[in-house]
């Protein structure tokens, strides 16, 4: 098969950029179905005429029906762009990029969705998508009878959430939110995300009432609550961590840290914030908030871990929290990986 690949490179390059502007099109129009050929030129920057051509070609194909309503990619089409996927990522050697990140993160796993983000929003939905899929298999791999599932908050977490397949009730499966709510945002609270990621995978969930930042006295009072003790303490048993990874001075906005915080934070380069704390790249702490949730500690004990996160701005954020534990799996997109290895 590599070789096949190095033959089409040589030979004939234009087929290969041939299948992957035909790929982004069946992406684009699965993922904003319907849609309309004015709309997905402009979505791809491409001219009409240019889209007409190539929608009427993948109609011809059976890969995606066309009606007054917009464009809508059907079952055959679906297929293929899963094993589009997968020859894409053989293509670009994605295999060698996860290889040569894992060595540099010291890593046990990590997963790269093909692709940049920063120059193709879709690619996203991709990495969520990516992580969904890891997360399934660690449930069907590793738990016959029940799982705990801890889940943070964050467009990253809500995205995810959207992005996981349905699946039948197989396994006593409990959904928690792990840290306490931020912001006014109602998808992208871990409650909401909790719920939503139970009801696709038919499992049950919990709630948390409480707000991320809490003062030291609220909080030792909210935990004589039974309802907030009995969470607490399921943090504690949790089998999968799955969560977003932030930048620290944008965590540190969104919980409304005052200026002078902020200029701390600035000025001994925390690039990273994690379940209440800021590190540095190297991944020293370099200050601690009083949030509810999980702890550092807790987080250190929990079997199997997930963190994913996209966009360069954050390649710092990944190589600060890849540093707190070596058995966990990264996802992120190619774009992001490359800018690691250039740090």
């Amino acid at each position: 098969m590599d070789n096949i690949l190095k033959l089409q490179k040589k030979v004939l390059p234009e087929m290969i950029d041939l299948l992957e502007k035909r790929y982004k099109i069946l992406r684009n129009i699965y993922y904003n179905q319907p849609i309309g050929r004015r709309g997905l030129a402009n979505n791809l920057e491409m001219g009409e005429r240019i889209v007409r051509t190539e929608v009427n070609l993948l109609k011809k194909q059976g890969l995606i029906d066309i009606k007054s309503m917009g464009m809508n990619v059907t079952e055959e089409g679906k297929k293929i762009i899963d094993q589009l996927k997968d020859f894409i990522h053989n293509l670009k050697d994605i295999a060698g990029l996860e290889e040569a990140l894992k060595v540099k993160l010291r890593v046990r796993n990590v997963i790269v969705a093909p692709g940049d983000i920063d120059t193709e929003e879709l690619i996203f939905k991709d990495v969520c998508r990516t992580g969904a899929n890891h997360l399934s298999k660690l449930i069907k791999r590793n738990h016959d009878n029940e799982c705990i599932i801890g889940v943070t908050g964050g467009t990253t977490m809500a995205e995810l959430a959207e992005e996981m397949k349905e699946s039948k009730k197989d396994k006593d499966l409990l959904v928690i939110p792990v840290r306490g709510g931020i912001g006014k945002n109602l998808e992208t609270q871990s409650n909401n995300i909790a719920a939503k990621l139970a009801g696709k995978l038919n499992g049950a969930y919990k709630l948390l009432h409480v707000p991320d930042n809490i003062g030291k006295e609220a909080l030792e009072t909210l935990l004589q609550i039974d309802e907030i003790k009995e969470l607490n303490n399921l943090t504690k048993k949790i089998d999968i961590l799955v969560f977003g990874i932030g930048r620290a001075d944008d965590m540190a906005r969104r919980r409304k840290l005052n200026k002078d915080t902020l200029n701390y934070l600035e000025e001994n380069e925390a690039v990273a914030e994690a379940f209440g704390y800021y590190f540095d790249i190297n991944g020293e702490i370099k200050m601690e908030s009083n949030t509810f949730g999980l702890g550092l500690e807790d987080f250190k004990k929990i079997p199997s871990i997930i963190g994913v996160a996209c966009g360069t701005k954050k390649a710092e954020s990944i190589i600060a929290i890849s540093t707190l534990r070596e058995d966990m799996t990264i996802v992120t997109d190619e774009g992001t990986a490359r800018k690691i290895l250039e740090i």
